[in-house]
């Protein structure tokens, strides 16, 4: 009994007098740590190219510093003004003082363009102001603002300052879904000729669902064949499919315009076998057609890989069994082939779909004034307009759209019963 306690007792130890739990725990120490360093590159590199700019454009959508840093007294004060008559007079003569600094140059063209977005004309009002400002050097300056220009005497130009004084507001967002504030701060809808972005983001998403199943539609055949070919023809056709990752974008864009043109290739097919005549030529270029045309040919890899690599793994003994049980060929496809390809369809149709609904290049090329998105529309305030607060609230929208699908196809589908091969 004694001797059993003592080999109980006794700690196991390595070949250096270490003992074995400390040695085991120090090893695997060294594991994780020389796992991190090899994925730390990786983690960079997802942090620099996804993560920050995701938290950034999330930050920008709601950032609203350039009242507030431009005219820092004068929205002090306005936080007492009632909104009814006009502001008191340490009101305009804060705006006075703050116009008439000349360091503060750049900040008031910041703001100028700020408040722009909510009533086209103030930054003439502002760049106007600030160059007459240094004139009103004493009191009353509520009159002396007022001569520099009359809109200073409108009740509705300083509640817009006052809305949009706040460091933060949900007025970018508000204007992504066509809905604005009004000057006593609730929420309407804009007028009708700018309601655009709400049939921007629908007609968005149609047009992904479209090109999804046009993709589906298009590439299930082909996969097929990919999987039932011998290995040599089946190589060849792969590589076919394949061609396209090594052909610019740009090019692939390019050469749709030179087809589907009035002009074009196609058009001067159908004219010359007779089935359309010259006057009749049919318009598939800049419009909703051709944008179509060009995203599923695009787009066509990406249904058929997945769907190709489930097919691959598909035994062609469950075809022969169902048919030695009486089933025909169709009957035998539809009930027991098919449905072992649903991962591969899912696979295939969320790799579409994500990358259809943020798709810019083709529909700015081809699609003109009638086949543009969301994305155009995003990219157009990003560089021309330079509105990066309503960029940024479209965008989080698009991602939050994305994410909602997403979430409802794995509670439909299911995430789990999508794989690529």
């Amino acid at each position: 009994m004694a001797q059993m306690t003592e080999t109980a007792d006794r700690i196991l130890t390595t070949a250096d007098g270490t003992p074995l739990k400390q040695a085991l725990a120090r090893a695997t120490r060294r594991n994780k740590i020389r796992a991190f360093i090899l994925v730390a590159p990786l983690l960079a590199f997802v942090l620099v190219s996804f993560i920050i700019p995701i938290v950034d454009m999330l930050a920008r959508s709601v950032d609203n510093p350039e009242v507030q840093a431009a005219i820092p007294e004068t929205v002090a004060l306005l936080k007492d003004w009632d909104g009814t008559g006009l502001p008191p007079e340490p009101v305009f003569a804060a705006l006075a003082k703050e116009l008439s600094d000349k360091s503060k140059r750049s900040e008031i063209g910041r703001m100028g363009a700020r408040l722009n977005y909510e009533d086209s004309g103030f930054r003439s009002l502002l760049n106007k102001s600030q160059r007459r400002a240094d004139k009103v050097t004493s009191g009353p300056y509520k009159e002396g603002m007022i001569a520099i220009d009359a809109d200073w005497g409108k009740t509705s130009v300083w509640k817009t300052i006052q809305l949009t004084a706040p460091s933060t507001t949900f007025s970018y967002y508000l204007n992504a879904l066509d809905r604005t504030y009004d000057e006593n701060g609730n929420i309407v809808m804009q007028p009708e000729w700018k309601q655009i972005y709400v049939h921007l983001f629908v007609k968005t998403i149609y047009v992904s669902l479209g090109v999804r199943i046009a993709c589906l539609l298009l590439s299930y055949p082909i996969a097929y064949l990919l999987a039932t070919l011998p290995a040599s023809k089946g190589n060849l056709l792969l590589i076919l499919v394949l061609l396209p990752f090594w052909t610019s974008l740009l090019v692939r864009t390019t050469s749709w315009i030179v087809l589907l043109q009035t002009n074009g290739v196609i058009n001067d097919t159908l004219v010359w076998i007779g089935i359309i005549n010259d006057a009749n030529r049919i318009e598939m270029i800049y419009n909703m057609t051709g944008t179509i045309i060009a995203m599923t040919h695009i787009l066509m890899p990406f249904m058929v890989l997945p769907l190709y690599s489930v097919m691959k793994t598909i035994s062609p003994n469950y075809m022969r069994a169902a048919r030695s049980l009486g089933a025909n060929p169709l009957v035998a496809f539809v009930r027991v082939y098919m449905p072992q390809t649903i991962p591969g369809v899912g696979a295939g149709s969320i790799l579409v779909f994500i990358l259809a609904i943020g798709y810019y290049i083709t529909p700015a090329l081809v699609g003109g004034q009638d086949g543009q998105l969301i994305s155009n529309f995003i990219a157009y305030h990003m560089q021309k307009s330079l509105n990066w607060g309503l960029a940024a609230a479209l965008g989080a929208i698009l991602l939050a759209g994305v994410l909602a699908l997403y979430w409802l196809y794995d509670r439909i589908v299911g995430v789990d019963n999508m794989k690529l091969g």
